[in-house]
């Protein structure tokens, strides 16, 4: 069975982004880009919610070309180019794009689907609402969870309340040179 990993970028109030989805304050730099490139090695597939997916997209389907292009950048642009693209979303039309599929309805069995085919891991990039959707039926097996030293005061959560009780264990951390630190959670 595959797994299926969050990564997500928060504040350190919790917030994946600012009310309006503003990203300000979210300096991941290069180190930080090479350590995340480096955890889709073992994976070979994207679940999306529809606005990261139409957030990403363009900008990483094309990255690798960039004159400017980092070492970072290449791996990361590489991989989503080359990954299989799930996105979940009642509002999306069908896009005839090449690897990724629109999945609009009976959200749960699909993933289960999904992650019962053979292949490697599933990530999550950010997404909030598909991690809201999938941790009640304990479908995430990994968290990436970046705190960034910055406070939005009001925004979009990683996790809202829930009456479901969820206990994990921290297996890792990594601390970056802007601040950052990744902690993973099983």
């Amino acid at each position: 069975m595959r797994k299926i990993t969050l990564i997500a970028h928060i504040s350190l109030d919790g917030f994946v982004a600012g009310e309006h989805g503003e990203l300000k304050g979210f300096d991941a730099g290069e180190e930080n880009l090479q350590f995340v490139a480096g955890l889709t090695k073992h994976a070979d597939c994207a679940l999306l919610g529809r606005k990261s997916y139409q957030m990403m997209d363009p900008y990483w389907s094309t990255a690798n070309n960039l004159p400017d292009a980092t070492a970072g950048t290449i791996a990361y642009s590489t991989w989503y180019n080359n990954a299989n693209k799930i996105v979940i979303s009642k509002t999306l039309a069908r896009e005839k794009k090449e690897k990724a599929v629109i999945i609009s309805d009976n959200i749960i069995d699909e993933i289960y689907k999904i992650k019962n085919k053979e292949g490697k891991d599933i990530l999550i990039f950010g997404s909030p609402s598909i991690a809201q959707l999938l941790l009640p039926q304990r479908l995430i097996n990994d968290y990436w969870i970046f705190i960034n030293p910055v406070l939005f005061g009001t925004g979009i959560p990683l996790f809202v309340t829930s009456s479901n009780k969820a206990n994990f264990k921290l297996v890792s951390t990594k601390h970056f040179a802007n601040g950052e630190l990744a902690m993973h959670f099983v």
